[in-house]
């Protein structure tokens, strides 16, 4: 069988990555981390507009190299900690880029379930990609707007870290 995608998006300090975590370990999956992050930490700065396709890209690149991944340990599961998408939401909120959205939502369509955290706890900072209360709310309007239009399998996630997991669970067992 071959492994199946699940992604995670939301806007910043909605529980992505906590989530994306618990549920690989829960499942068990191959978890793929958020390059964005991955790319701050290495640059100690946010990306400049010209580096957002080369993110939205890379963040293709490691999931696809988490389905042999999982195809070798004969998972069924690959949970991906975010998409194309976001970067592309995030190159319209920050740079009024909107460039990014065909191949993104390309990509969406790749995903067995999308799974769309809701912004319904406390904004916390974290690192250099956290803007605030203002992005986040900003930032969860454009992917309002995105998930409207996606034609693939999406739910929407509230309540708190351990419910959020529960949700999920309950999801892929029906």
């Amino acid at each position: 069988m071959t492994p199946r995608l699940i992604c995670l998006l939301g806007a910043e300090c909605t529980g992505k990555t906590s989530l994306s975590q618990a549920l690989a370990a829960a499942l068990p999956a191959v978890w793929v981390p958020e390059y964005l992050r991955l790319f701050c930490d290495q640059q100690s700065r946010t990306p400049y507009p010209e580096e957002q396709s080369h993110i939205a890209a890379q963040q293709q690149v490691f999931e696809t190299a988490a389905l042999a991944q999982a195809r070798a340990q004969g998972l069924d599961w690959v949970v991906c900690d975010t998409a194309p998408l976001l970067t592309a939401v995030y190159s319209e909120y920050v740079f009024g880029d909107k460039s990014l959205y065909p191949m993104a939502r390309i990509a969406q369509q790749r995903y067995a379930l999308t799974l769309f955290l809701q912004p319904d706890f406390a904004w916390q900072a974290d690192g250099m990609q956290r803007d605030g209360e203002h992005a986040r709310t900003a930032v969860h309007d454009l992917l309002e707007r995105e998930m409207a239009r996606h034609t693939g399998p999406w739910r929407a996630l509230t309540g708190n870290p351990a419910q959020r997991l529960s949700q999920t669970l309950q999801i892929l067992k029906t």
